[in-house]
């Protein structure tokens, strides 16, 4: 496939002026990294609440490390009886102190979006590309194909990085998990190196700072929301608005961004574009965005032909129900969701 990089400028672009030249690097973490923890407890209990009550307004943030779990936030639900601690528990091991404060979402944002409107203002950015079959930039499919490679085999805590020539090649590759010798986690990335035939420089970095034992809360904190570019689409494109895990689909930083990538996708197969980005802005309170444009290998225009309002993208997308702990594991693009398709 054709290499992509985006290029927003409102003229259009030469095959020339399109070719890359600069370095593109992109990393991953495993589902077991301290953020990322902290995104699936946050995300488990919104499908929890989703699952009794797919009406629920949910907005649950996660912080923890080292013994101790907190859990705060706003939600308003006819479900009353769901065990936060438990889910934690699961997802993180018995061993942990939970606590909680959960009260109910203010009636002054409710009042907005009870009639249909957004849940707050905020710009979403939706991008596809003509790079990989995931239609995202291929430094983000190789860091995380190569990080998920490896957490097959060792479920822990851990990184993965690569940087990608501006011949395309492979510059360098970086990974770093627990409880993995230098030597098989080199064995590991080679075998992925042979089975996806990739060539170039390929400078390998193992466990550059040595082999380490201790990962997870155990080593460090973590905190919902804080691996946006790689729950996006990675340092290549820009980001909009907030965090998506433990948002139920009312607040747009998370449906609208759903559904700003599923009209990149579509816009990309339609019109047989390289690159498309979308951007999508609300106010709170309103129902119909106050910004969609679409920008197609460079040419921006007015998306058309979507309902973009919270309650047309919900319904489009059927986003009420319990779909989100997966999608706090590697990303929220690329994996096969129904806004990918």
């Amino acid at each position: 496939m054709t290499s992509c990089q985006p290029s927003f400028s409102q003229g259009g672009n030469s095959d020339q002026e399109r070719k890359d030249m600069f370095y593109k690097t992109a990393e991953s973490v495993s589902p077991k990294h301290p953020d990322k923890l902290c995104d699936r407890i946050s995300d488990a209990i919104l499908d929890a609440y989703l699952k009794k009550d797919p009406n629920a307004r949910v907005a649950a943030e996660t912080c923890g490390g080292h013994g101790v779990v907190f859990v705060t936030g706003e939600i308003t639900s006819t479900a009353d009886d769901i065990d936060i601690p438990a889910i934690v528990k699961r997802i993180v091991g018995e061993n942990v102190e939970v606590h909680t404060k959960i009260v109910k979402q203010s009636p002054e944002i409710a009042q907005g979006v009870d009639t249909g409107g957004a849940g707050d203002q905020g710009i979403m950015i939706g991008y596809a590309c003509d790079e990989t079959p995931e239609m995202l930039p291929r430094e983000v499919v190789l860091s995380r194909r190569l990080n998920q490679f490896i957490y097959e085999k060792y479920p822990f805590d851990g990184k993965t990085q690569v940087t990608i020539a501006p011949d395309g090649s492979i510059d360098s590759i970086v990974a770093s998990f627990q409880n993995v010798s230098h030597d098989d986690l080199e064995k590991a990335v080679k075998e992925f190196i042979a089975e996806n035939k990739l060539e170039g420089k390929l400078e390998l970095h193992i466990n550059p700072a040595g082999d380490w034992n201790q990962g997870g809360f155990d080593a460090d904190t973590g905190l919902t929301g804080r691996k946006l570019i790689v729950d996006n689409y990675g340092p290549r494109v820009a980001i909009g608005g907030g965090c998506y895990s433990g948002k139920d689909p009312s607040k747009v930083d998370r449906s609208a961004a759903y559904m700003a990538r599923r009209v990149a996708v579509d816009y990309l197969k339609k019109r047989n574009a390289h690159e498309v980005l979308v951007r999508l802005a609300y106010a709170i309170g309103y129902a119909e965005p106050l910004e969609k444009t679409v920008i197609i290998d460079g040419k921006p225009e007015e998306i058309e032909g979507y309902d973009l309002t919270p309650r047309g993208i919900i319904k489009f997308l059927d986003l009420k129900r319990p779909i989100y702990e997966k999608t706090a594991e590697y990303g929220h693009y690329g994996e096969g969701f129904d806004w990918d398709k």
